[in-house]
């Protein structure tokens, strides 16, 4: 669960949230729907008034809020055995669009109740009923009073406990819900059985635009079962196949309509195992798209990849990738990454714990260089970028947009860090905001000191992070002088991770007296050392 909210949260700055008293008493849907907006990303927990409010002062506002659309109880252990009161009040606020019942522990009497509520409800556009896993086995009794011509346009079941059943039930229910737009069934892995039905009722939400299947137990044959349905989901902008395992091998004989998605903005398939055919089978379904369009029939294999290359830009809308942590992939993906400069639209490419080989860390750095829209790069855990961050260098000169850059445990060595430092001091990485460089321990106190010294000029860093292995202890040296002289010029560092790294006891006193002395919160994260 606590994955699945952190891949939620955006890697760029946090957007504020509007108290949630007020989003409870809200009856104006332009705020309603502006709030909706800057929420979409984040599962933020809600303020402590809504914690703590027993559903029956809840029952008792619901009388005066006839015009209520938005009420979320989310995180909130007193609903749990409880909803039946609120449930039977639902009359009074038919005009509710939105229902959020997160985390509730909810039980099967409250799932019940929730399901003859809806029927009073007929506007709502919104319901979320994650982290409630008596919802599993009973999704019937919830959703059943749902007509044809329903109004919801988002659906929300991460980690219910979805069963087969309940997946088959749901491939029936999706037709009627012509307005969907967003589907999450993420953290349910017994529906993966079900997922023809599924597939088949997809082929009916010709609106949707966000699909989320992170962690359902799919399975090989699953690719081509929801290969058969992308042909319909025309207006798809966010795909998340993330965390099914059993997924690698699937691409190989699928004919990945995964191109007819051409609005299609996020494509997440971390951690799926993709294999070596798998890439090359991806890169291929975009051929393949071309070939019949064209009608071209290249006999080659060096035809083959200049047909795809023509095709990639056909996903000019696709703003975030996400191909990590698949470690077969490391030295067969070469000519897939060399392809992504035609992406112009890409801002954020994660690729971290690929094993990428050094060939096709090469293929990556040529192809970053055209990749300007860039605003997360996320390298960490390839050690073959050790030794050979040079080959980065005009990618970081310019690179006007990044904000985010991970390069942890990358076995990065004093020079590469000497030479972030020079790109830093002559005022590239003006934007950064995250910079992750932890897990290096090969670097030694020359490249801190010269690093250390630059960093300052960095005036938009929020969090950096240089902390060592769990197994391994360091002293501190005299760089750490140089750093706390530069936080003092970094006005919106929040966050420095330094973890296992050894103060000495003057350089505790200095740390003691820059706490004292600061006017703002800056949390240095050195445990691990005591």
């Amino acid at each position: 669960m606590s994955q699945t909210r952190k891949k939620t949260s955006s890697e760029g700055e946090t957007k504020p949230q509007t108290s949630s008293v007020n989003k409870f008493l809200r009856g104006s849907k332009a705020e309603s729907r502006k709030e909706n907006n800057d929420l979409k990303t984040t599962d933020s927990q809600p303020s402590n008034w809504i914690q703590k409010t027993a559903p029956s002062e809840t029952v008792a506002l619901l009388p005066f809020l006839p015009d209520l659309e938005e009420l979320d109880i989310s995180w909130n252990d007193f609903v749990g055995g409880t909803l039946h009161s609120i449930t039977q009040q639902m009359h009074l606020v038919s005009k509710l669009k939105i229902l959020r019942l997160g985390s509730c522990r909810l039980t099967t009497d409250d799932v019940q109740a929730l399901g003859e509520a809806l029927e009073m409800i007929p506007e709502l556009e919104e319901l979320n009923l994650s982290w409630n896993s008596k919802v599993g086995g009973n999704l019937p009794l919830i959703l059943q009073k749902f007509q044809k011509g329903s109004k919801i346009q988002m659906l929300k079941l991460v980690d219910c406990t979805l069963t087969s059943e309940d997946g088959t039930f749901l491939g029936q229910l999706l037709p009627m819900l012509q307005s969907l737009e967003v589907l999450d069934l993420s953290i349910n892995r017994d529906i993966g059985g079900s997922l023809n039905s599924i597939a088949q009722g997809l082929k009916s939400t010709s609106n949707l635009k966000v699909l989320k299947l992170h962690s359902c137990g799919l399975s090989q044959k699953s690719v081509k079962i929801l290969d058969a349905a992308f042909r319909y989901l025309a207006e798809l902008r966010k795909l998340d196949l993330s965390c099914n395992k059993d997924l690698g091998g699937g691409f190989e004989d699928s004919s990945a309509q995964l191109v007819m998605l051409k609005h299609l903005q996020v494509l997440d398939l971390h951690q799926c195992s993709l294999t070596a055919d798998d890439v090359m089978s991806l890169t291929f379904a975009l051929l393949a798209w071309k070939r019949a369009w064209k009608q071209e029939s290249p006999s080659s294999m060096l035809g083959r990849w200049l047909v795809c290359a023509q095709v990639i830009p056909l996903l000019s809308n696709l703003q975030e990738l996400d191909l990590s942590a698949n470690k077969k992939m490391g030295n067969s993906s070469e000519n897939l990454l060399s392809r992504l400069r035609f992406l112009p639209a890409l801002k954020s490419l994660v690729i971290n714990n690929c094993a990428l080989e050094s060939e096709t860390f090469t293929a990556l750095a040529e192809t970053s260089v055209h990749l300007s829209a860039l605003e997360v790069f996320n390298l960490s855990w390839n050690k073959c970028v050790g030794g050979n961050l040079k080959l980065l260098l005009e990618t970081l000169k310019l690179s006007m947009s990044l904000r985010v850059l991970r390069l942890s445990s990358c076995s990065l060595v004093t020079e590469d860090v000497v030479l972030l430092a020079s790109v830093i001091q002559t005022g590239h990485l003006a934007k950064l905001r995250k910079l992750d460089l932890s897990y290096n321990d090969s670097i030694c106190d020359a490249g801190w000191t010269m690093f250390c010294q630059n960093v300052r000029f960095l005036k938009e860093l929020i969090e950096l992070d240089i902390s060592l292995r769990p197994s391994n202890f360091r002293d501190c040296g005299q760089w750490f002088r140089h750093l706390l002289c530069a936080v003092i010029k970094l006005p919106q560092i929040t966050e420095i991770g330094m973890k296992r790294w050894i103060l000495p006891a003057s350089q505790e006193e200095e740390l003691e007296c820059f706490d004292q002395d600061k006017k703002r919160s800056i949390h240095f994260d050195h445990g691990g050392f005591q």
